[in-house]
């Protein structure tokens, strides 16, 4: 008796399309036979994580055989005085991405709506179809708008009705690097109806250095439907162990943590993420580094006559002036691995982390060779 497997499993699930990450590195030299690559793919930390998280980890590695502490007693404490909240207010995960997944199974199923902006962070529209949910996508702004590409957020309002349970936000935005000032944000969460959750994913908030950019956790007492989702992955270079967190309204914690996972943050991870936030050095060497390499991209690219998208994160977006994938496959020949985008709807568009000062211009010769053989 042979079985579709396909069609025992739910319907949101049945159609989902799987998140595809950046290319490993291994994967590149082993399928290539080359040497000496960079990944500028993944929006890391190209510093790498603190000394005090490294140290940290060294110190736990004799206590692996225990399960870690399921509610992460130390490290919400910590991140509770970090943001003046109660640590009732907050939910570890397995990455951000897991608190987006929660969010979703807690407050999305069929009957139910989830708004989030086109060229939005792909795992919104992942979280909604696996839950059965309905998306209503908003269209960006277009490109000629000074934020191209970004939230529009009058027409993401025009979305929200009696269905909509969660509206998903990030700021800045990935993969598009734009960002809402805080007049502009503050305005569109108090004009969305109480019932209604306003998930604000600020995974790249650390890097940001535009003064109008705002954070969204200093208005959890006025907006109780607000969450507000942060990262260790980005500036403290924790990506590989999968550490993240929510702050929300605590009855919203509650019921995140009812649905999260038993012992879903590992041992390493909380002691990692308790270290990094002592690194205040770590912290403003990481955004030096990557402000400086910012406009190093930025010029660069002016220099060869490629447009981008403004970006505020630590990954910029080129316009390579024809559909990318082909250029994406020629740099990886060059030990060159970025990020095509074309599943966001820019297939234009290649998105660059930004990396040391030697990896960006390593970057901007190859592309530049690529371009114009």
């Amino acid at each position: 008796m042979s079985c579709e497997f396909k069609d025992l499993a739910v319907q949101g699930v049945q159609g989902l399309t799987p998140y595809e990450p950046g290319k490993p590195i291994e994967e590149l030299e082993r399928e290539f036979g080359i040497h000496d690559s960079i990944k500028l793919a993944s929006n890391e930390n190209p510093l790498g994580p603190s000394s005090f998280a490294i140290e940290a980890i060294r110190g736990q590695l004799a206590q692996i055989s225990f399960y870690p502490d399921g509610n992460g007693f130390d490290l919400k404490r910590a991140l509770a005085y970090k943001h003046k909240v109660d640590p009732a207010c907050l939910t570890l995960g397995n990455g951000s991405n897991d608190v987006l997944d929660l969010i979703g199974r807690a407050f999305l199923d069929p009957g139910r709506e989830a708004v989030f902006s086109e060229h939005a962070f792909a795992v919104y529209p992942i979280v909604t179809q696996a839950t059965g949910a309905k998306a209503q996508v908003a269209p960006a702004n277009d490109r000629t708008h000074d934020m191209p590409f970004g939230h529009d957020l009058e027409a993401m309002l025009a979305r929200v009705n009696h269905n909509t349970s969660v509206v998903f936000i990030a700021n800045p935005n990935n993969p598009t690097g734009t960002w809402l000032n805080r007049e502009a944000l503050e305005g569109f969460i108090e004009a969305v109806p109480g019932k209604t959750l306003v998930v604000v994913d600020e995974a790249y908030f650390e890097y940001v250095q535009t003064p109008d950019y705002p954070d969204a956790s200093q208005w959890l007492t006025k907006c109780p439907n607000l969450i507000v989702t942060r990262t260790f992955s980005k500036i403290h270079g924790l990506a590989g162990l999968r550490i993240g967190y929510s702050i929300s309204h605590p009855d919203v914690a509650d019921l995140l943590n009812r649905v999260r996972q038993p012992f879903n943050v590992n041992n390493l991870a909380q002691h990692a993420a308790l270290a990094a936030l002592e690194d205040s050095h770590h912290v403003s060497r990481s955004v030096q580094v990557n402000t400086a390499g910012l406009r190093q991209l930025e010029k660069g690219f002016k220099t060869h006559g490629l447009s981008y998208i403004p970006s505020v994160g630590n990954f910029i977006c080129v316009d390579t002036g024809r559909s990318a994938m082909p250029v994406y496959q020629a740099l990886l020949k060059q030990a060159v691995i970025v990020r095509p985008i074309g599943i966001y709807g820019l297939p234009r568009h290649l998105r660059v982390t930004v990396g040391t000062s030697e990896q960006n211009q390593r970057v901007l010769q190859v592309l530049e060779k690529v371009l114009n053989p």
